[in-house]
C-alpha cells in the first residue's frame, strides 16, 4: 500500500528538509510515514505480518522491519516504500539493534530463547546465541564490543562479546526487562523493567547497579507504571522513559537520577525515538493508535498523529 500523497514524498524528500519518521504499525501489517516539518502521515507502506522492530541502515536507504509472524525480517527501500528483501531472523524476532558500523545485525527471537546475528549483505547466518527464557531488549555498545539482550522471564541483561558471540556477564534486574539502552559515552546502561516498575542503570565495566529508578504518578496506580522504551540524549543529561498503560513518559536527569516531570502521551505508550538533530521525540501509543510529538528542549508535548493500528517501534530516518 503506497498512498499518492506517500508517492509525493518519495518525489520530493531530497527538498523537503524533514526527516521522514517511520512507525511500525503491529495491527495492520504496515509502516506509518510521518513528515516531521509536517507532523502529518504521507505514506503508508505495507509490510509482513505484525512488524514490531524498526531500524534504519545508517544511510537510511533501508527500512529494517522485524516481521514477527512471518518468522523474518523484511528490507524496505526507502526510496520506493517496496519491501525488496528479507533477512533470516529465526522465529519471532520482535527487536534487533545494528552494529555501530552498520553490519551485522543483532535479533531477538522470542520462541526459541536465542539471538541471531545475521550479515545485512549477505544474508548469511553468522551466529545463533543461547540467552535466557524471552529475549527482547537488544543493545549495543558504542564501540560495538558488547552486546546486551534482555530476557523478559530471567529477569536478566546478557552481556555478550560481539567478538567471540560468547556471554560474558548476567546482571538480574527487576522483572519483565524490556529495553537496553546505552549512554553515548558508553559508560551507562539503561535497563527498563516493566513489570517491576523500574529502570536499572547499570555500571557496564563493573557490570554492577549504580540506580534503580522508580515512578510515581498521583492517580496512577503502581500496576499501570510500566516502563518500556528508553531514549537518551546525546549530551547524556537527559534520559526519557516511556511507561506504558501510564500514558506518561518520565523525564530524568541523568546526573541526579532523578524523575523531573512526566508527560501525558497517548494510552499504551510504548517505544520512543528522537529526531537526527534531537529537537523531537516520538512516542508510539498503542491503543489510541497514535504517535505523540514532544518538543525535546521544552518538554512539552507538541501534537498527536494518527497512525496504524497498535502502533509499536520507531525510527527516524536522515533528511
Amino acid at each position: 500500500m503506497l498512498t499518492v500523497l506517500g508517492l509525493a514524498w518519495l518525489g520530493a524528500a531530497a527538498d523537503a528538509g524533514a526527516y521522514p519518521i517511520y512507525v511500525s504499525n503491529e495491527k495492520d501489517n504496515t509502516v506509518s510515514v510521518i513528515d516531521s516539518d509536517k507532523l502529518a502521515v504521507v505514506a503508508t507502506w505495507k509490510v509482513g505480518r505484525r512488524p514490531r522492530g524498526i531500524t534504519l541502515s545508517l544511510d537510511g536507504k533501508w527500512l529494517y522491519v522485524c516481521a514477527s509472524d512471518d518468522n523474518r525480517v523484511d528490507v524496505v527501500d526507502t526510496a520506493t516504500g517496496k519491501v525488496v528483501r528479507n533477512l533470516r531472523s529465526g522465529p519471532d524476532p520482535e527487536l534487533f539493534v545494528l552494529h555501530p558500523k552498520g553490519n551485522p545485525l543483532y535479533i531477538a527471537n522470542e520462541d526459541d530463547n536465542m539471538v541471531t546475528v545475521v550479515d545485512v549483505e549477505t544474508n548469511k547466518l553468522l551466529a545463533e546465541v543461547p540467552v535466557g527464557v524471552e529475549p527482547e531488549g537488544m543493545g549495543i555498545s558504542p564501540d560495538g564490543t558488547i552486546l546486551v539482550n534482555t530476557s523478559e522471564t530471567t529477569n536478566m541483561a546478557h552481556f555478550i562479546d560481539t567478538t567471540s558471540y560468547r556471554i560474558v556477564a548476567n546482571v538480574l534486574v527487576d522483572a519483565r526487562p524490556r529495553i537496553a539502552e546505552f549512554s553515548a559515552d558508553g559508560k551507562r546502561l539503561w535497563v527498563s523493567s516493566e513489570v517491576g516498575g523500574t529502570v536499572s542503570v547499570i555500571d557496564p565495566d563493573a557490570r554492577q547497579i549504580i540506580k534503580k529508578i522508580g515512578f510515581q504518578i498521583p492517580g496512577i496506580t503502581k500496576e499501570a507504571i510500566q516502563p518500556v522504551g528508553v531514549r537518551l540524549t546525546k549530551d547524556g543529561k537527559r534520559a526519557f522513559v516511556a511507561l506504558g498503560p501510564a500514558n506518561r513518559v518520565a523525564v530524568i536527569d541523568t546526573e541526579s537520577m532523578e524523575v523531573k516531570k512526566y508527560l501525558l502521551v497517548g494510552q499504551r505508550v510504548w517505544q520512543l525515538g528522537f529526531t537526527p538533530d534531537e529537537k523531537l521525540l516520538v512516542s508510539t501509543n498503542g491503543v489510541s493508535n497514535d504517535v505523540s510529538i514532544i518538543d525535546v528542549e521544552t518538554e512539552k508535548v507538541l501534537k498527536s498523529v494518527k497512525v496504524g493500528g497498535y502502533p509499536w517501534g520507531v525510527v527516524v530516518g536522515p533528511k
